[in-house]
């Protein structure tokens, strides 16, 4: 609805420049609204002084509106009718800057409009096709249909359209694009509930430790998932028989641990990651995070922004490296888990890396630092849309929530509430195959938009 009133502004401007604005100013309130959290990030838990706060955060939408401002003035490029301009120019434009968002400057493609459709939506069908943005794209695309219905006097040919395109993506959630393989897997997925602005404390560290092992034990679950970094010690600083006394347990279970932890690893200079390791019946296994997080774990042009973190910000392991791009999904369990940290499963076409390898997702994260805001409830939307995505199950290990299990088909199974210190234990079915998202990533829908775009400029009037 939100999306259709844009487009009478866009309708009614008689300028490519009020088009900019009202994308704008559009983008201004989406943004502002929907990142709201990042204040709590950057006051609450980043120690910066709350007015520096609330400007950086106003800079952050207003930077990300730029975005709704380009397609506006894009728009205005075209001299479509109504109809193409609606429901091909209009969604293809948007679509290209919400994926232009995804990766421009290390990329943020938080509240890309396709996650408001999971899982229920009927348009929610068309995500293991064309992931997010294809969601994204068909999103406007109705809000496009509805404008017309509004607007046109031919409302039965807009609302018919309107019923195909959500028919259809119904039809598709009819369709098992993967193949369920061996029985079910026992999780527990432990959340530690560790206050952000006490967890890197020296004094609590061996208080989180027995939290952890606590829970750890308590589980008779083939696969225990800790969440990103829930031991505040680097690896190498980890008591041995803490860690013999998880790969005991582990052993016992016929199965694995997997916990989050930093990790020292001296090569040449020396590094550190954010990493996730494994103990237990199989070998030993590590994974680093990839796709970091500027400014919260690494620092952009470094040489120039020092004094950004450690004076402004108080962030603690604000420098990590970089893992490997291509890693291998880790055999746990008896299954092959295609692993991301925090918000790297945001990146769908990052994740089908591992895929069609890996039987399961799993993401751990720390999303203590969003504090009691929407933030945890939008990541879980985002790990919602990956198992769509790939057609597969996806466990998620949060240290205050949300720790859950979805399904294949994007549907929580179970969760354990906010804030509180509990181990989920549930199951999960492995399942292989590849949906044509997996085979082509966003290739697909990419195209489409570009033809979209491409037969609106034919029909332009000269």
């Amino acid at each position: 609805m939100t999306l259709a009133g844009l487009f009478w502004l866009w309708e009614a401007a008689p300028s490519k420049r009020q088009t900019a604005l009202a994308g704008y100013f559009f983008g201004l309130g989406f943004f502002g609204a929907g990142v709201s959290w990042v204040y709590v990030s950057l006051h609450d838990f980043g120690g910066m002084d709350a007015p520096v706060a609330v400007v950086a955060t106003a800079l952050f939408s207003a930077v990300l509106a730029l975005l709704p401002g380009l397609a506006g003035f894009t728009l205005g490029l075209f001299r479509c009718k109504r109809t193409i301009l609606f429901t091909l120019a209009a969604p293809a434009l948007w679509l290209l800057t919400e994926w232009l968002r995804g990766w421009i400057l290390s990329g943020f493609p938080w509240l890309a409009l396709g996650y408001a459709q999971v899982p229920t939506s009927p348009l929610a069908g068309y995500a293991p096709l064309l992931g997010v943005y294809g969601v994204s794209l068909l999103t406007v695309v109705s809000a496009g249909l509805l404008y017309l219905f509004w607007r046109s006097g031919d409302r039965v040919l807009w609302a018919g359209i309107a019923v195909a395109l959500w028919i259809g993506g119904f039809g598709l959630k009819q369709i098992e694009w993967t193949q369920p393989t061996g029985a079910p897997l026992t999780v527990s997925l432990l959340q530690g509930n560790i206050a952000q602005d006490v967890k890197w404390r020296p004094e609590k560290a061996l208080g989180t430790l027995q939290i952890y092992l606590n829970l750890a034990k308590a589980s008779s679950s083939r696969l225990i998932i800790f969440p990103e970094t829930a031991i505040p010690l680097f690896y190498e600083d980890v008591p041995k028989d803490y860690l013999a006394a998880l790969a005991s347990h582990a052993q016992a279970n016929g199965g694995d641990v997997v916990f989050g932890i930093p990790e020292y690893a001296p090569i040449g200079k020396g590094a550190y990651y954010n990493s996730v390791m494994t103990l237990g019946s199989s070998l030993s296994q590590v994974y680093r995070k990839s796709h970091l997080v500027p400014f919260g774990e690494y620092i952009p042009l470094k040489p120039f922004f020092p004094w950004f973190i450690h004076q402004i910000l108080h962030i603690p392991l604000d420098d990590f490296s970089r893992g490997d791009e291509f890693q291998k999904p880790l055999q746990v369990g008896g299954e092959r888990v295609a692993m991301s940290i925090c918000y790297e499963d945001a990146f769908g076409e990052e994740l089908i890396r591992q895929l069609p390898a890996a039987t399961l997702l799993a993401n751990v994260s720390n999303d203590a630092w969003f504090g009691n805001s929407i933030a945890p409830q939008q990541h879980l939307q985002i790990a919602q849309m990956r198992a769509l995505e790939t057609g597969r199950y996806m466990l998620r290990a949060t240290n205050t929530g949300m720790t859950a299990i979805v399904d294949n088909h994007g549907r929580v199974t179970t969760h354990i509430p906010q804030f509180e210190l509990a181990a989920l234990h549930g199951k999960a079915q492995g399942f292989t195959g590849s949906t044509p998202f997996v085979r082509w990533g966003n290739a697909t829908v990419l195209v489409l938009a570009f033809t979209m775009l491409l037969l609106s400029w034919k029909t332009m009037r000269h």
